[in-house]
């Protein structure tokens, strides 16, 4: 009978190791990863990147925390937004306020993009691809919150350039912003007749 106590002590201090282990995993890289967001109103907001900046003083050290959000309706509107702040909420209410000024509308067909593009920005660079349906979002970070906050449900991605979650973001707008509709480039090609453009244009 002890030893039999003696091991079930040893599974539970085991199991509650693991646990603890889990939760550091999990909570740790959770605002790191974009994993967090929240929704007000018609619009949700991901949080991309948390970054904490310490700067040392005669009195000890203070620290400032900068907060890249990503905000968005899920249906072709989406924006990102850089705030500044000593304390962590103050700096994700700055960037939300910052991204919800700074939209753009993106080209969808269906729920995925029209063609393949290429995003620059800085030393980020992002290629998405269209994608069939069922596919999901094959993209990682900063190119899955703005995918998804735009409403995109299927594509491919591949980030080739800088790790830079902001250059990463930003790359991904430029991407996004290329992307032009079959009927909007024959309209500038003058493929379509007059009569015809004024409707594919309001498409």
């Amino acid at each position: 009978m002890p030893t039999k106590n003696l091991q079930e002590k040893e599974k539970e201090k085991v199991n509650i190791e693991d646990v603890s282990g889990a939760v550091k995993s999990v909570a740790v890289p959770r605002f790191a990863e974009g994993g967090g967001g929240e929704g007000k109103g018609d619009m949700i907001e991901k949080i991309v990147f948390i970054n904490r900046c310490a700067k040392v003083v005669k009195g000890g050290r203070r620290f400032s925390f900068s907060a890249l959000i990503v905000v968005g309706d899920q249906h072709g509107k989406v924006g990102y937004g850089f705030g500044k702040a000593n304390e962590v909420a103050d700096a994700i209410r700055k960037g939300t306020d910052a991204a919800r000024k700074n939209m753009i509308t993106v080209n969808m067909r269906e729920k995925t993009i029209p063609h393949e593009v290429e995003g620059n920005f800085g030393g980020g660079r992002v290629i998405l691809r269209p994608a069939s349906p069922g596919t999901g979002v094959i993209a990682g970070g900063g190119v899955r919150a703005v995918v998804e906050a735009a409403g995109i449900h299927d594509v491919l991605s591949k980030s080739l350039g800088s790790g830079n979650m902001v250059n990463v973001v930003k790359a991904t707008l430029d991407a996004l912003n290329k992307l032009r509709l079959r009927q909007q480039i024959m309209v500038c090609r003058g493929l379509i007749a007059p009569a015809e453009r004024k409707a594919a244009a309001q498409a």
